[in-house]
């Protein structure tokens, strides 16, 4: 089968790939976006799951091929397990599912047992596909992180791996960044006692060329952190979209396995259509309607300062002291509960850099390798990069910047 994707061109599927990618729990990822809220911020951002996984594959197959080249001996069957694993890696995804499951925590992780089983169990019409094939137990096995031999993993979800080279590419093309990465970079891994590396010797010597090429692929990766992930536009509408969801789990006891099955337009019309507080239908239509709250209150880890962890621990995911803040803030602003939405995410840190490589010094991380200081100073910039948010409805942005700078004891950052 083949498949003409406008980011790699021709795509080449095995028959059993085929088959997988006919499923309906494969093809309902046609319905979920790769990047979420984004197209509100970036039009072009209207790329899918279902795009991802195609191009995921595509450059598992080149990074397979890479290592053959080398003269890596690659068994059929353990390429073909790679492959499959790469082309699934998402199928467990929900609507809006890093918002949810990441910043909010509402739900588990997608990789996490019970999802994983419902997608994928002999239930599932691509477990049955994946079980004809023979290959169902080695792809659970890879996704749960037991894969066969390590390298088989690396492949599928490590640092640098073939997800990230995709969505690198996919997302700055559909966001209109003009970044771009050499495939000079698949020539540098090797597979060395069952794992993976980068290798960034050559003849005894240290590779320049190696180090730059790695080192860009980490400058877009925090490129498109900074530009497109982290964009406050995207959030706001991300933390309307999970308030909603928080109200209804709370008055109406709604359940993960609800989203199972949908996408992301059947998933807003479920929200929009279910009982509960009106407030969940204003914030819902003001996505759809790109009606968005706004910052009112912002604050840094420059502001805060040792005090950011402890902000993070008081204040992030599903907990009660922030629900409460929420509510206190709504008060002395004159607002009702769920107007203001307080957004404390996890310390963000840049795993890419931990990517292991062999150097003229020994083989590790590369951030402990690198003697320049440059990726270290990557990484600081990253974490740099986290904020703490409170959204409202634009009319109110004075009186909860107001209330919140009493309620902290800080300035806020944004004005």
């Amino acid at each position: 089968m083949q498949v003409r994707d406008p980011v790699h061109g021709d795509i080449f599927l095995t028959d059993t790939e085929a088959r997988v990618l006919d499923t309906r729990e494969m093809q309902r990822l046609r319905t979920i976006k790769q990047l979420g809220t984004a197209h509100l911020v970036f039009p072009g951002c209207v790329h899918t799951r279902f795009d991802h996984s195609l191009g995921a594959l595509h450059m598992a197959h080149r990074m397979l091929e890479s290592l053959r080249l080398q003269g890596c001996a690659i068994d059929p069957e353990e390429a073909q397990l790679v492959r499959l694993a790469m082309l699934v890696h998402d199928v467990t995804h929900i609507p809006y599912g890093h918002t949810f499951e990441d910043e909010r925590q509402i739900f588990p992780r997608h990789d996490a047992g019970p999802r994983l089983e419902y997608f994928l169990g002999i239930q599932s019409e691509l477990g049955r596909v994946l079980a004809a094939a023979g290959y169902l137990d080695g792809v659970k096995a890879i996704l749960s992180g037991r894969p066969p031999a390590p390298w088989m993993g690396q492949v599928v979800s490590s640092t640098i791996d073939a997800d990230l080279l995709d969505y690198l590419r996919r997302d700055s093309f559909f966001a209109g960044l003009r970044m771009n990465y050499d495939d000079r970079v698949l020539s540098y891994f090797v597979k060395e006692d069952g794992r993976l590396l980068i290798n960034m010797v050559k003849h005894g010597l240290d590779r320049p060329d190696a180090r730059t090429e790695i080192i860009h692929l980490l400058r877009m990766r925090y490129v498109l952190t900074e530009r497109l992930y982290l964009h406050h536009t995207k959030i706001a509408a991300g933390a309307m979209i999970s308030k909603a969801v928080e109200l209804h789990v709370r008055h109406t006891g709604l359940r993960e396995e609800a989203l199972y099955g949908l996408g992301d337009q059947t998933f807003l019309d479920l929200l929009a259509r279910l009982p509960g507080p009106g407030i969940i239908q204003q914030l819902v239509e003001g996505v759809i309607d790109r009606r968005l709250y706004k910052r009112a209150y912002v604050l840094s880890g420059d502001t805060l300062g040792d005090r950011t962890d402890e902000f993070i621990a008081r204040y992030g995911g599903q907990s009660e002291a922030r629900e409460e803040l929420e509510e206190q803030i709504a008060r002395k602003a004159r607002l009702k509960p769920g107007q203001v939405i307080v957004y404390c995410p996890r310390r963000s840190y840049f795993k890419e850099v931990r990517v292991p490589v062999r150097s003229r010094h020994g083989i590790g991380p590369l951030l402990e390798l690198d003697r320049s200081g440059e990726v270290a100073a990557m990484a600081r910039q990253y974490e740099g990069l986290w904020r703490m948010y409170v959204f409202c409805p634009a009319e109110r942005v004075d009186a909860v910047r107001r209330a919140c700078e009493r309620i902290f004891g800080y300035e806020s950052e944004y004005h």
